[in-house]
């Protein structure tokens, strides 16, 4: 019988010439560049980008590019097209930035459109496609779809008349076109299942609050403006305009939990890099007690730290400290405190006025005005301080109170939004339980950077003779250097020894 074949046995493998077109390996296609839809959210937001002067350093925040982008999109920037959904045409940022199409700077965050290749504004070259100016990004740079024309005049018109809205100078608020309102952070509640205690007592005392999540501190005042669009002519995000005071709530026993972990200290330090002039620190009286440490007859003393916090916060930072007895207490401190802020921009009297009060004004003095610093001046928190000290200086401060508005507040005071290399090492070090924010700004003071302050332990092992001598010098660095200050920047040798186990020992 014939040998049945060798199933085993390799086929010779066909040469190119011999495969078939379906046997043949596709070929690679080369990936398109990415291209917005016509009138898609994408689309008009590197529209409104391009209204940008290739030779400005400055890009546009959120609401300045939906007010020049919504005219180019069929989508609202604003409120979903779906009402069970969430996403608006806004949300084609996130793919302009993945893409590498758009880039964010500064706090609060600021838009500008950028080429691939030569890092150019894309309003270097825009063209015409069906009366809207577009621009295409590919690896070559720029590419022109359907030429068609040269840019409208009114395009260009429109376009330097958004720069022209944007000033340099404080924005001024006419007279009796705000109100003094209070927010409310929206964590600050009576129970879990009581949220709403707060802002119910208040409205009884004829005080309307607004109650959302905030970045820093329980309680604040802004000037809300009248006219929902009066910032937005000047380019300017929301209706409020922060005003120089805030209040931090605290419960006697959060007070004593936050001095144990730490906090304390990094939220003073947090309110000083505020801005804000006037920070109230309320303490509220709670009682405090160990079940577990009464029964075995230790009961904890925690009075003579809670003065000691008290005095530092009175004494050292310059904040006013204000006892109230309970929760109700506090809220009519909140009702009185409102009710002054109103009196003192003059929305108190503008309110009897118009209820037709007979009665003269007690008093003859001129209610102060409110100025908003634009948001395009800003750039950093540094900026941010530097501009309110210099406008502080000036005469005009004690008539005016200069602000920014709330949203570009919130990003300024964020907890990780804002945070620079510098922020981040002065956060590492008041880790370490004993270094306050005064005596984490001297070690900062000496070296600047986290891999400095390493290699300045290095440098003085290197130095020593023996590994004795060198985990000696270690401990020793921070003493001799700050160990001659003023009590509240000095480092002794404790803490010094403290200090070089977390950073000069390697593993």
């Amino acid at each position: 019988m014939p040998e049945p074949p060798n199933k085993k046995k390799t086929q010779k493998r066909q040469s190119g010439d011999d495969l078939t077109a379906q046997d043949q390996p596709a070929k690679k296609k080369k990936a398109k560049p990415y291209v917005p839809a016509l009138r898609s959210g994408a689309y008009a937001l590197i529209l409104g980008l391009s209204t940008i002067d290739e030779n400005s350093s400055q890009g546009m925040s959120k609401a300045q590019l939906i007010e020049v982008a919504q005219a180019h999109s069929d989508t609202s920037f604003t409120a979903p097209s779906d009402p069970t959904k969430f996403y608006t045409a806004w949300n084609s940022m996130k793919t302009l930035i993945t893409k590498e199409l758009v880039y964010e700077q500064g706090r609060p965050l600021r838009k500008t459109a950028f080429t691939k290749s030569v890092g150019l504004p894309t309003s270097s070259r825009t063209f015409q496609t069906n009366d809207k100016a577009f621009t295409s990004l590919d690896d070559d740079g720029i590419t022109v779809l359907d030429e068609i024309g040269p840019i409208s005049a009114t395009r260009s018109k429109e376009s330097q008349l958004s720069n022209s809205n944007r000033p340099s100078s404080p924005i001024i608020l006419p007279p009796n076109s705000f109100t003094i309102e209070l927010v409310l952070d929206s964590r600050e509640v009576r129970a879990k299942n009581d949220r709403d205690y707060i802002s119910k007592e208040l409205e009884t005392k004829g005080i309307t609050t607004q109650v959302r999540a905030l970045e820093l501190g329980d309680a604040m005042w802004v000037a809300k403006c009248k006219d929902p669009d009066y910032l937005s002519r000047y380019g300017e995000e929301g209706d409020e305009v922060m005003l120089d005071w805030i209040v931090e709530r605290k419960r006697l026993d959060d007070l004593i939990g936050s001095i144990k972990d730490g906090r304390f200290h990094e939220q003073k330090f947090r309110l000083r890099r505020s801005g804000i002039s006037n920070v109230v620190y309320l303490i509220e009286e709670f009682n405090v007690s160990h079940p577990s440490a009464s029964a075995a007859g230790n009961v904890p003393n925690y009075q003579d730290a809670v003065a000691s916090a008290i005095a530092s916060t009175q004494v050292v930072n310059g904040y006013f400290v204000k006892k109230t007895k309970n929760l109700d207490d506090t809220i009519r401190y909140l009702a009185r405190m409102t009710f002054l802020l109103r009196k003192m921009y003059g929305s108190e009297s503008l309110l009897a006025s118009s209820l037709g009060s007979s009665q003269p004004s007690r008093s003859s003095v001129k209610p102060k005005s409110v100025a908003l610093i634009p948001s395009s001046n800003l750039s950093s928190s540094e900026s941010y301080l530097t501009t309110l000290r210099e406008l502080r200086c000036g005469r005009s401060s004690e008539t005016t109170t200069y602000g920014v508005s709330f949203s570009t507040f919130s990003a300024l005071t964020s907890k990780s939004d804002t945070l620079t290399l510098r922020d981040v090492f002065l956060k590492m070090l008041m880790c370490t339980r004993g270094i306050t924010g005064d005596k984490a700004l001297e070690i900062q003071r000496h070296w600047r950077t986290p891999r400095a302050f390493m290699e300045g332990f290095e440098s003085v092992s290197s130095s020593a003779a023996t590994p004795q001598d060198a985990a000696k010098a270690r401990e020793r660095m921070l003493t001799d250097k700050m160990g001659n200050l003023i009590a509240k920047k000095k480092i002794a040798g404790t803490l010094s020894r403290k200090v070089a186990e977390i950073w000069g020992e390697k593993e």
